[in-house]
Parts: C-alpha cells; sequence; structure tokens
C-alpha cells in the first residue's frame, strides 16, 4: 500500500524516528477542539461524505508542512456564535502550538487559523436537556 504522507525524522544512534504528518495533525486537532468557543474543524466535502461513512479522520481540517526541524500548521475552524473570533483564534494558536511543540520536540514556525464559518446553535438543541 502506497503512502503519500510526510514524514519528520531524526536519525540518532540507537536508530531513527519518524513522525508523521498525521500524529503531528491529530495532535493539533485535538487541541484546536478544546479551546472554548471553537464548534468544530471543517474540512472538505470529501471528508465530510467520508465520515458520514462512519470512517473517522482525528486530522480533518489540519494540514501539515514539514520544513526542517520545524512545522507550519493550518488550521480550518468553525466558530461558535456569540465568541470573538480573534480571541478564539488566538487561544487555538497557543494551545495548537504548546501542544504540538510539548509532545514532538518540533518547533512550530507557523499556526496560521482560518475561520471557515460561524455555527449557529439551533432553538431546539438550547431546549433539550444535556445527558
Amino acid at each position: 500500500m502506497a503512502d503519500n504522507k510526510d514524514y519528520w525524522a531524526s536519525s540518532q544512534e540507537q536508530g531513527s524516528v519518524r513522525i508523521s504528518e498525521d500524529v503531528v495533525a491529530s495532535i493539533a486537532a485535538l487541541a484546536a477542539s478544546e479551546v472554548k468557543g471553537v464548534s468544530s474543524l471543517s474540512s472538505g466535502l470529501g471528508s465530510d461524505i467520508a465520515e458520514l461513512l462512519g470512517k473517522k479522520n482525528l486530522s480533518k481540517g489540519v494540514k501539515i508542512q514539514f520544513l526542517g526541524d520545524d512545522v507550519s500548521i493550518d488550521i480550518f475552524i468553525l466558530v461558535k456564535y456569540g465568541f470573538v473570533i480573534c480571541d478564539v483564534a488566538s487561544k487555538v494558536q497557543e494551545n495548537v502550538i504548546a501542544a504540538v511543540e510539548s509532545m514532538t520536540g518540533l518547533k512550530v514556525s507557523a499556526a496560521n487559523i482560518h475561520v471557515t464559518g460561524i455555527y449557529f446553535e439551533r432553538e431546539l438543541e438550547k431546549q433539550q436537556p444535556k445527558t
């Protein structure tokens, strides 16, 4: 099976370490989704259809580019209505940079946040009790 994913690699005396872009993207996605005001990560139509068919993709809405020992991250989010977009985006940047750098040891050269929409809570969702 062909693997078209990019990897960050490091050779050491004991062997080598390779980190897949999917690993970095998953870390970034989880860190972004933890921020209050983020409704969800946004992705293309193909990914949304695949998810409806039961194929979960933890890294949806995240694009990774390795630049030597640095990594550039693009994150596409939907912000909940009523939150200050710039505040949410700044907090997402902070969370993503901290999580990726602490878990991988890579330096995040850029964390670009793309707000692709606003999530409006439906009136029915507000009235239903949360379980």
